[in-house]
């Protein structure tokens, strides 16, 4: 067999298991084995989905939740071939080939988001700095860093509360989260408000200035007493370092 015919049966086989019900079974293999084929590479992949997915996977009846996978098998091209990944590409297809459905709750891009970010945190292999960084440093007095395991996010529903009981079919105020792995490799979460993920976000940006800096820069921006900012805004820095969001302070 010549190298292009045998990319030609690997390119006919590949339509078939991504579209068995459309495209044509290749010639001369038999029905069982090709049934065998199409169950490991479905369910392989629908079952990563679901692990990294669940409370999307609950939100659908079984006919609709295969027919979403189905349509991501066939209607996107991955750019990986790691099965830890698998997610992430789903995420790619929602959000840039994917027209919803009847039955698909408006928040489905933004609960696949934040459950795709828990995922990723979970398996990142990025770790917090002990070696040169101090835990237990005043973040007012010294230059708080923001934890690499934690992201500030925001979203147009409330994902974090999503679930069978709450299903919102409007979006809302944004609503602010920081997503952390902690130091015991724990994904957790915490709701902010617009001033204290805006406080996270000048951490982000911040490498020379101590957390009282940026809180006189917070209290211009939001046009109040710097006294008043400090005050509010030093608890909330030591709280951030308590949980892991802020990975540890260093000195100027």
């Amino acid at each position: 067999m010549s190298q292009l015919s045998l990319r030609d049966s690997q390119l006919e086989m590949a339509r078939f298991l991504r579209n068995p019900e459309s495209e044509p079974p290749p010639e001369g293999i038999e029905p069982r084995r090709l049934q065998i084929y199409q169950d490991l590479i479905y369910n392989n992949i629908e079952g990563f989905i679901s692990g990294g997915f669940p409370v999307l996977r609950s939100l659908y009846a079984d006919e609709a939740w295969h027919e979403l996978v189905r349509n991501f098998i066939d209607g996107h091209r991955c750019h990986t071939p790691y099965f830890l990944e698998i997610s992430q590409e789903f995420l790619n297809f929602l959000m840039e080939d994917y027209e919803l459905r009847d039955c698909d709750p408006p928040f489905l891009v933004e609960l696949a988001h934040y459950e795709w970010v828990e995922l990723a945190l979970d398996v990142s292999p990025e770790e917090i700095d002990s070696d040169t960084l101090e835990a237990d440093a005043d973040p007012l007095k010294s230059v708080p860093v923001l934890s690499p395991l934690a992201w500030v996010l925001s979203y147009h529903y409330r994902v974090h509360q999503i679930g069978a009981a709450y299903q919102p079919s409007e979006p809302g105020d944004l609503t602010f989260l920081a997503v952390y792995r902690n130091r015991s490799d724990s994904v957790k979460f915490m709701e902010l408000n617009a001033a204290t993920a805006r406080l996270l976000e000048l951490v982000r940006e911040n490498s020379s200035s101590t957390g009282t800096e940026l809180l006189s820069i917070l209290a211009g921006e939001l046009s109040m007493p710097v006294e008043n900012v400090v005050g509010f805004g030093g608890d909330l820095l030591k709280q951030f370092l308590e949980l892991s969001i802020i990975s540890g302070c260093k000195k100027r």
